[in-house]
């Protein structure tokens, strides 16, 4: 397909997505499952081409139909490709191919979406990093069309651990992190048992743990690396598994702290494997804060006192997310009368913006894949994603405030609420000396929310029109609200001090 066009970002990546149903699978004896993938190419002259995997002849990744057999010889300076799968990095295609983020820098592209990560958790994110450490700019394609492109892909997705095991001659060496190196002097013994039969017993893997078949896995999911025949923990195997992590990397494990009412603290370390920290965590809290009652209904409710599922998710998210090149920082959790703080060491993983966060609409993306994949087999985490959708629904389903997300260098701080009123006493002294009683009953109402209209705050305020118009005056001053839009459409993002 070609042909002259101006559309929108958000239509070039439904178009890519049409594309990549049109993908043509590869005829396997082996039953493995192929990718559907899908590209777009606009051209510096407005014309646009598209490509899908298999299109011209069984296996050919959609970037090299595009840019090799649709566009050889071809001026692409300056070109924009929308791709749904990520290009495959160096390294991960057989000599001599060459892989597709290497062809997309060739042709001099300058900018790239991407619709999800590559699912081989020893290649993700290696394609992104190469494009942007070559001056090219790299998008995500919007949440939900990711969920969409993941669906269309759930027979290979499934069988990512089969496609990691692929054979690769003399592959050249791109590491994404450190992480994804041997430690010196780390040895297998250095692992926890108790750590793996819990990962194991998890992920439902039938392997006994220290078999072959085990350590087999182990080593496509870049835990171990191999050695003049011998297998060593890797620096994301060590983390997730060792049995004393911070004798590796001091950064490694949470600091817990809960800050009493009464004026007292107790701090707690967790220095323990990664994939045992958050049933710690949750087993210390849950000793420390028994169950409250919530006398709000006819008959007495005993409940949590902590949204244990949103605290649970955030944890995960910071062992996950963090960058560990930090070294002289920590993951932190803080549990006070109205909150739980969640601080994870380095900025949103690029391409992610905090902006994105703060709105609840980020793409799904890891930062460290290898991490991110164990715990997702272990049922712990988004697949790919950030677990920001999950913190939503569940806030939304506890009645709570929605969790907050802000940048305290070097720390993304993610902030959950542990009841309605909590949002009221966390508001800055100024802003709420300025809020009367039934203002600050509507920023609870809207604190709940991402946007309101003023038609739906008089609705659930009940409350008229110039008291509404009244009211939401007051919180755009006071910076809490702000106004989208104009006339019939106005609506107002709802702001998080």
């Amino acid at each position: 397909m070609s042909g002259k066009a101006k559309l929108t970002p958000r239509k070039l990546m439904e178009l890519a997505i049409e594309v990549m149903r049109q993908s043509v699978p590869e005829p396997r004896p082996d039953g493995k499952a192929s990718p559907k993938v899908g590209a777009v190419l606009m051209k510096p002259d407005g014309t646009m081409e598209t490509a899908c995997r298999g299109e011209l002849r069984h296996g050919d990744h959609a970037e090299f139909t595009l840019l090799e057999r649709k566009n050889q010889g071809n001026k692409l300076d300056g070109a924009t490709l929308f791709a749904t799968l990520e290009p495959c990095a160096p390294g991960a295609r057989r000599d001599p191919k060459v892989d597709c983020a290497e062809r997309i820098r060739l042709a001099r592209i300058k900018e790239v979406w991407i619709g999800i990560q590559d699912p081989d958790p020893k290649v993700a994110r290696k394609g992104i990093a190469h494009l942007e450490q070559n001056g090219i700019k790299v998008h995500m394609f919007d949440r939900d069309l990711q969920e969409v492109i993941e669906n269309e892909n759930k027979d290979f997705l499934g069988q990512v651990l089969e496609r990691a095991d692929a054979a690769k001659k003399e592959p050249v060496e791109f590491v994404l992190s450190p992480l994804e190196n041997k430690l010196p002097a780390a040895v297998m013994t250095d692992f926890s048992g108790e750590a793996l039969a819990l990962y194991r017993k998890r992920a439902g893997i039938a392997d006994a743990v220290g078999s072959a078949e085990f350590n087999r896995r182990l080593l496509q999911q870049g835990l171990l690396k191999e050695e003049r025949r011998s297998l060593v923990p890797t620096g994301s195997g060590i983390l997730l598994f060792g049995k004393e992590p911070r004798r590796a990397m001091r950064q490694a494990g949470i600091l817990g702290a809960i800050h009493y009412s009464n004026g007292e603290q107790e701090r707690k370390e967790f220095d323990e494997p990664a994939v045992m920290i958050p049933d710690l965590l949750e087993k210390w809290l849950t000793d420390k804060l028994p169950n409250v009652f919530d006398r709000s209904k006819m008959r007495r409710e005993e409940r949590p006192a902590l949204p244990f599922e949103m605290v649970r998710e955030s944890v995960v998210n910071a062992l996950i997310h963090r960058d560990y090149g930090i070294e002289g920082g920590k993951c932190q959790v803080v549990v006070t009368e109205d909150t739980v703080t969640v601080r994870s060491p380095g900025e949103p993983p690029p391409p992610i913006t905090l902006e994105q966060l703060q709105s609840f609409t980020a793409p799904m993306l890891s930062r460290n894949p290898a991490l991110h994949f164990v715990f997702a087999r272990m049922e712990m985490a988004e697949e790919q994603g950030l677990g920001i959708g999950s913190l939503r629904d569940r806030a939304k389903e506890l009645g709570l405030p929605l969790p907050r997300y802000s940048w305290d260098a070097p720390y993304l701080v993610l902030k959950l609420y542990r009841s309605a009123k909590s949002v009221i006493r966390e508001l800055p002294a100024n802003v709420l000396d300025s809020l009367n009683a039934e203002e600050r009953r509507g920023w609870e109402y809207l604190a709940t929310k991402t946007a309101c209209t003023r038609a739906a705050y008089e609705q659930h305020m009940g409350v008229d029109t110039r008291k509404a118009q009244r009211h939401f005056k007051r919180f755009v001053g006071l910076g809490l609200l702000r106004k989208v839009g104009a006339s019939t459409s106005t609506s107002y993002d709802v702001q998080r001090l």
